[in-house]
């Protein structure tokens, strides 16, 4: 079978079971369940002949998001059973990012000796994140003040997950856990920020020191950094397994009925992050010039481990290696990716905007523009470094509550859909993080686009 064919026959039973769903669903016909699982297989098997002719690995990512969800509708018990699965990735991933931030950094900036690129990046950086998040943060309180999703929202009966513990955060406590005070204690906790800041310290020391003298530790640290990028491309061969496991544990603990009384808000988020891509994002990549096509080809790989993990940290390190193969400096990728990690969160931004106002509107307290600017300016502060846990913007959107005195049991129903809203906002940070790499490295003159065909695999 042609790989052609393959597709025409993908097309054919993908649009038939679509159709069948859609009847039972809008009680046109009664369509037996085994005919609506078997019109799911027979697709998800063409998928898979399809894949192991492509012999992509993103194929395969993205196939095994759909068994993932075939598996958690149809076996939702045992789906549990696979978050060992998804874990298993996901530690695979954290014991990755310390070494390789560490290693790039400190080569970036000791190995090339030019402490006021290092300044120059710094502050380009930081004022492209600010003005992107800022209208992230627009988009996000205009978007729900135009649905009101939260206006006569109820939680749903039966719906008692608890909300974990959450104490509010002055800016003085944030701006103190920049720095770290034990670093081994920083790469356990797997903050991304203190990490940076000690790479970037060293690697201005180790600058200083005389050449005869930093050598050995550079060599080390290059060796460290090529060996990390080994391990990962190691260990994205499990990511297929890892992200498929991910979406079945999703779908088949949430279930359907709990987006009936939610779905105005998810559609609110979903709808204002289109929007966001296409009104800034897309616009930023044409000005500057990138490569479209290579940069969609670069970041679908790192965007569909985000966005079925639900943590950006898991994309991280294939994010870095192929933003190096698209043609920005690695000093450049490994000091603007990480930075953007804790400084350029566009979805969680845009979320903890949209998510505020609607905690608010569920309890009937009315918020007149000014309060809901500077709660949301309060969540920009608040929510940088967040980016590596999942769901740890619930954390976030806790502390602000107890803080502005709003009640919690709003936020007991955004839990309930908390996940599939987390995979859409993880997926936008890493898309608007990667871009920030070649807006920096064209702004910086050192952008150097790759020749022909590259492969992102």
């Amino acid at each position: 079978m042609t790989q052609k064919r393959t597709i025409l026959f993908i097309f054919i039973f993908f649009t038939l079971s679509a159709i069948l769903h859609l009847l039972e669903y809008y009680s046109v016909a009664t369509v037996t369940p085994a005919l609506l699982i078997g019109s799911r297989v027979i697709a998800l098997i063409f998928f898979i002949i399809y894949a192991i002719r492509k012999k992509s690995l993103t194929t395969w990512i993205l196939i095994s998001m759909l068994i993932g969800v075939e598996v958690g509708l149809d076996f939702p018990d045992f789906a549990q059973n696979l978050q060992v699965l998804s874990k298993i990735f996901l530690r695979l991933i954290k014991t990755i990012i310390a070494p390789i931030l560490f290693a790039t950094l400190v080569v970036g900036i000791a190995g090339h000796s030019n402490l006021k690129q290092v300044g120059r990046m710094g502050w380009k950086s930081i004022l492209y994140f600010e003005i992107v998040t800022t209208v992230a943060l627009v988009i996000g309180i205009i978007a729900i003040n135009i649905t009101q999703a939260g206006t006569g929202i109820v939680l749903p009966q039966g719906f008692d997950q608890e909300l974990p513990q959450a104490q509010p955060q002055t800016w003085k406590d944030h701006v103190v856990n920049v720095f770290p005070e034990n670093i081994v204690k920083s790469i356990y906790h797997g903050d991304v920020l203190p990490v940076v800041v000690f790479s970037i310290i060293f690697g201005i020391a180790l600058a200083l020191v005389k050449s005869e003298k930093k050598q050995t530790l550079l060599n080390f640290c290059e060796g460290l950094a090529e060996t990390m990028f080994k391990f990962t491309n190691i260990i994205m061969h499990f990511a297929p397994f890892g992200v498929g496991a991910a979406i079945a544990v999703t779908v088949g603990h949430l279930g359907i009925d709990i987006l009936t009384s939610l779905l105005k808000l998810l559609f609110t988020l979903y709808g204002a992050l289109i929007v966001f891509l296409g009104v800034v994002l897309v616009p930023v990549a044409l000005i500057v010039k990138v490569p479209l096509r290579k940069f969609i080809q670069a970041i679908s790989e790192p965007v569909s481990i985000a966005f079925a993990t639900t943590s950006s940290e898991s994309a991280l390190p294939k994010a870095m290696e192929n933003m190096e193969k698209l043609g920005v400096p690695r000093k450049i990728v490994a000091f603007v990716l990480p930075t953007g990690y804790s400084f350029n969160l566009d979805g969680s931004t845009l979320y903890l905007a949209l998510a505020s106002v609607f905690v608010a509107q569920a309890a009937g307290i009315h918020l007149s523009f000014g309060e809901q600017i500077l709660m949301v300016f309060t969540l920009m502060l608040t929510s940088k470094g967040v980016a590596g846990v999942p769901r740890a913007t619930l954390i976030i959107l806790l502390g602000t509550a107890a803080t502005f005195n709003l009640p919690l049991w709003p936020i007991m129903a955004i839990l309930g859909i908390d996940e599939l809203m987390d995979m859409a906002r993880t997926s936008v940070n890493v898309i608007g993080n990667c871009l920030a790499t070649v807006v920096v490295a064209k702004w910086e003159g050192e952008y150097k686009e790759p020749a022909g065909e590259v492969s992102f695999e």
